[in-house]
């Protein structure tokens, strides 16, 4: 069974923060709420969220400067902004920034609902590509330095006859470590190597 998404609330308005609490609660997620952006930065659990509603203009830290200090921590987190003020530049900055949205106050029930379950999809298969990456990454600092070496050309589609002349080795021993890079990945041909090398570095789509 899959687990409720986490979705993080930075309202500085009361009355607002609750009714988005209500609203967003009903999608049957976890919501964790704060009043301003140092709030929220401040919980070591920030980073779990798969979801952040952000407010941009509050006292203390903008929106757009949490956005920046989550970016330095290397948090990624979908991001949707919402602003009381037609701010075209805080717009652009904040997509650029790579939020996945930017809605007008008072923000549209279902519109919020819909890019806040967007986003909870998009923050899994982030979280998942992480996990994976981190697992290839495992693997791939198992090979030696030789292997490594020779694998390069493998996956670049290079035939062992010529890995071989190219590192004056033998054939054979291009045969032999070619051997040990699939095993040691897990995969059965170089093929299902450069796909496994490929999905992993892959970003996920942010469109539905």
């Amino acid at each position: 069974m899959t687990e409720p998404g986490i979705v993080g609330i930075v309202e500085d308005d009361e009355s607002v923060r609750r009714s988005l609490c209500l609203l967003i609660e009903s999608l049957g997620v976890v919501v964790r709420s704060y009043a301003t952006g140092q709030q929220f930065l401040a919980d070591p659990q920030c980073g779990d969220c798969d979801c952040l509603v952000l407010d941009v203009r509050m006292p203390g830290l903008s929106g757009l400067e949490v956005q920046v200090r989550l970016k330095e921590r290397g948090i990624r987190l979908p991001t949707i902004f919402m602003s009381g003020y037609g701010d075209v530049p805080m717009a652009v900055q904040a997509m650029r920034n790579g939020a996945l949205d930017f809605l007008q106050k008072p923000v549209n029930d279902q519109a919020l609902l819909d890019k806040v379950q967007q986003a909870i999809e998009l923050g899994r298969k982030r979280r998942d590509q992480a996990a994976q990456r981190a697992e290839v990454a495992a693997l791939l600092s198992s090979l030696t330095s030789r292997e490594r070496e020779i694998m390069r050309p493998l996956v670049a589609g290079k035939m062992n006859k010529k890995i071989a002349a190219q590192l004056g080795i033998s054939i054979r021993t291009v045969e032999e470590h070619r051997a040990n890079i699939l095993r040691k990945m897990g995969v059965r041909s170089i093929a299902e190597l450069l796909l496994l090398l490929i999905s992993s570095s892959r970003e996920p789509d942010p469109t539905p």
